[in-house]
């Protein structure tokens, strides 16, 4: 099975050369990977450069765009300048965080899961962080849902999905989207991933006000938006941030923004989300 892999990278020399040494060393090993340095002032550069000086599967991309930290449409216009110098001949593409240390059976266990099961889009593992001296499990972690830092999906899923939206909530949209398609998604509890810098760590006040504004792009509509940013907000613990969110939800609907997907779609999306929530 053949797996390629996109890194979109910004200053990320204090982890990067950790997560290309845990590639490097997987029991199946990538057919391509490449690291996107998206504008980076420090160091990155030159690290990934001896690795691409090491193996002649990995490759640098230089690009440029802003210093401001916006999740969304930054990271993915990045991803597809390296997805772009890649051929078509991936059974798997990645897209993953330039800050994540992976298990060594990582890729191994993902092909596993990918032939086992025909219908299975998307795989991956589980985001652990460092408290005290000790990794525990990332509090944005579900077993329902595959965090945007370790994206992997079947080639077949990621092109009837369209592949990934520039726009805040991308990591979302997927999921959603291969659920309509009939996708199915698997995380696997067994992979702990070690996640060195905690989600949101930069996110600054227009990229929190981004994530309302996500909401309402899915066609949450106003309650499903409410009981979302409420609980993202307790889980952050944070009272400003519901704030952040619903005031970005109103900007948008205000500014009658474009949405992400369909009305059918934005259907299935709200139907989905109040199972979810009826069920929890």
């Amino acid at each position: 099975m053949n797996f390629y892999i996109v890194i979109p990278a910004h200053n990320e020399e204090a982890y990067i050369k950790q997560t290309l040494e845990s590639l490097v060393t997987q029991t199946l090993l990538p057919k391509q990977l490449v690291v996107v340095n998206d504008h980076s002032t420090d160091k990155t550069q030159q690290i990934v450069e001896r690795f691409v000086s090491k193996y002649n599967w990995i490759s640098l991309v230089n690009t440029t765009s802003s210093d401001e930290h916006l999740p969304g449409s930054k990271i993915i216009h990045a991803f597809y300048k390296g997805f772009e110098t890649l051929d078509d001949s991936y059974d798997v593409i990645c897209k993953f965080d330039a800050d994540l240390i992976f298990p060594n059976n990582y890729l191994e266990q993902l092909a596993f899961h990918f032939k086992t099961n025909e219908k299975l889009g998307m795989v991956s593992g589980f985001c652990y962080i460092e408290k005290n001296h000790q990794w525990v499990l990332e509090n944005l972690t579900r077993k329902d849902h595959i965090r945007g830092a370790l994206k992997a999906y079947r080639k077949a899923c990621f092109e009837q999905i369209g592949k990934l939206t520039p726009s805040m909530g991308w990591d979302t949209v997927d999921e959603l989207l291969a659920k309509f398609y009939g996708w199915e998604m698997l995380t696997d509890k067994s992979l702990h991933v070690k996640h060195l810098k905690p989600t949101g760590k930069n996110y600054n006040k227009a990229s929190k006000h981004m994530q309302g504004e996500a909401m309402y792009k899915l066609r949450y509509g106003f309650w499903i938006t409410l009981i979302s940013a409420l609980k993202l907000a307790y889980k952050k613990r944070s009272f400003k941030l519901f704030k952040d969110y619903m005031a970005g939800f109103f900007k948008a609907k205000n500014e009658k923004l474009p949405f992400l997907v369909s009305e059918e779609q934005g259907q299935f999306i709200r139907k989905l989300r109040w199972k979810g929530m009826i069920r929890k």
